[in-house]
């Protein structure tokens, strides 16, 4: 018995690894795609639906997707409205899971063909071709989820050869609408612990197959599952923003209406799912199998009919429940990189690539102060003032660049697609020349008031040079911020050139004109050509980009 319960346990793991390894396998397959499909997003609730639904049935776990779409509303990629649709759409997309588990594990037993596509698998996973080997992954999860299925089914004792067992479990069903409310808890119990709906829904049609529970009690299971699923979202949105919060309960709210509805009507729907099974003209091994599957299909499709309409209305509840705090200030640290979202790497990019474009937003900011030290060079307060602000923005600089780097390595160490490791490479750049341009005004400034000890200054010409140099750097901020902004689709950075073509052509001409004069100002030199060093920056990222 102990063997039975220690393979069991075992099966569970091989299960949620198999589950796990094939999401990854999907996620990179399928994950430029997804970003798209991610890109394309309105506030209409009918496509914040199917995009859910889209999503989950490509990377297999409602978790995962309710995880995503609360770390994306964290970021601000999306709005409260459209998470509250494309969680619905989740809901939807994961009882594909139980339909592949019922129809390969229980119909037709795949698991004699686990092995060999293990070693299809295999042979994939050594091709040089980048597809190849993220299809292997796939393959190979796959087949590990089936294994472990099986191996769950065999390891479950028959409880028809021990009576007394089986009258004490049994036992559990006679007590009218509590056993639908304990078995509710039960499956609400099993997913918070686990973590995976999936598993959950596995171990429910197992039990269900091998005699161990009727079918009412194992569709009150797949009730409480609906609802110990939504934990994994709040525990995510726990250190996020407000509105990944709502975004959390929105889902908690959605599937427990769900469940009190289904309680209430709970034996007549249970016969009008299976009648609809009935028309289906399946054996009765497998009609109760099938079932659950249509149970779970049949629940988040009437659920999601019911409440696509009131998506505004739950908004203002969950908007009413949980306040507003107190503004945080804009520039502080970290906006949009959430954590919670390295499990699905191929979609965390696009956080990343919001941070990067808030990065180059603040180092615009910073341009701003440059221009006012230059300007007030003589103005010792308003100099200092200046001054201070370019200190902060180069420290501010630092502190970003170093969770943007530490957030894409760690995205990295998840096996991601040639493409998107490229992109990550990419972004890795990006921040690092971001970071370069906020410890260039620091230095300008210091240039500055070094020269000012000195006892030296600038003439008003110089000035004036130096503000027009300004006037092309900000230009090109301009410029590279909209390069950043359109990285997806981004055909050329003619912008760009043009930009670093006018800063260099302005830099030599300053250059050739001082060198000419009677007086040289090393300090005025030594300015234009660290603001022109800043253009080489903003260039760096553009060609970074594509």
């Amino acid at each position: 018995m102990l063997m039975n319960i220690l393979t069991l346990i075992g099966a569970l793991g091989m299960f949620l690894y198999g589950m796990n390894m094939m999401s990854t396998g999907l996620q990179k397959t399928a994950g430029p795609g997804l970003r798209n499909l991610l890109a394309s997003m309105t506030s209409n609730p009918f496509k914040g639906v199917l995009t859910g639904l889209g999503v989950t049935a490509a990377i297999q776990s409602s978790s995962a997707t309710t995880v995503m779409v609360v770390g994306f509303v964290n970021a601000g990629l999306l709005t409260l409205i459209q998470a509250i649709g494309m969680i619905m759409g989740a809901n939807i997309g994961t009882t594909m899971t139980a339909w592949i588990i019922a129809v390969f594990g229980f119909k037709a037993d795949i698991s004699a063909l686990a092995v060999p596509l293990m070693a299809l698998g295999f042979i994939f996973s050594v091709s040089k071709k980048d597809k190849l080997r993220n299809i292997s992954e796939l393959i190979i999860g796959f087949s590990l989820l089936f294994l472990g299925l099986s191996l769950m089914k065999s390891s479950v004792p028959d409880l028809r050869q021990s009576p007394e067992v089986l009258g004490f479990i049994t036992s559990w069903s006679g007590h009218g609408f509590g056993s639908v409310l304990l078995f509710l808890a039960l499956g609400t119990i099993l997913t918070l612990i686990l973590q995976s709906s999936s598993a959950t829904v596995a171990l429910t049609l197992i039990f269900l197959n091998m005699g161990w529970i009727q079918f009412d009690m194992a569709a009150a299971m797949v009730l409480g599952e609906n609802i110990g699923t939504t934990i994994t979202a709040n525990i995510a949105a726990a250190v996020g923003s407000v509105n990944a919060k709502r975004a959390a309960l929105a889902h908690t709210v959605f599937n427990i209406f769900g469940v009190v509805w289904a309680l209430a009507i709970f034996h007549p729907f249970i016969r009008f799912v299976q009648w609809i099974v009935a028309l289906m003209g399946v054996d009765a091994a497998t009609a109760s199998v099938y079932g659950i599957s249509m149970l779970h299909t049949t629940f988040n499709l009437i659920n999601t009919l019911l409440l696509i309409w009131f998506t505004k209305p739950i908004a203002k509840l969950v908007t009413a429940i949980i306040k507003d705090k107190a503004p945080a200030a804009e520039e502080s640290g970290i906006k949009y990189l959430d954590y919670g979202l390295v499990s699905t790497p191929e979609l965390a990019l696009a956080e990343s690539s919001k941070e990067l474009v808030r990065l180059g937003k603040l180092m615009k900011n910073g341009l701003e102060y440059l221009a006012g030290a230059i300007n007030s060079i003589e103005n010792d307060k308003k100099f200092s003032e200046d001054r201070e602000k370019l200190v902060h923005y180069e420290e501010l600089s630092d502190k970003i660049e170093y969770e943007i780097v530490k957030f894409l390595n760690d995205l990295g160490k998840n096996h991601l697609s040639n493409e998107s490791k490229a992109l990550v490479r990419s972004q890795i750049r990006i921040s690092g020349e971001l970071e370069s341009l906020g410890d260039s005004g620091e230095s300008i400034s210091r240039s500055l008031l070094h020269m000012k000890a000195y006892g030296k200054h600038l003439t008003t010409e110089h000035v004036a040079k130096l503000s027009q140099m300004v006037g092309l750097l900000s230009q090109a901020y301009e410029d590279m911020i909209w390069n950043l902004e359109n990285a997806g689709h981004l055909k050329d950075i003619t912008n760009a050139e043009l930009d670093e073509k006018a800063i260099n052509e302005f830099r030599d001409d300053c250059r050739d004109a001082e060198l000419s004069g009677p007086d040289v100002s090393v300090f005025y030199l030594n300015t234009l050509e660290q603001l022109e060093k800043m253009g080489d920056f903003l260039i760096n990222i553009s060609q970074s980009i594509v």
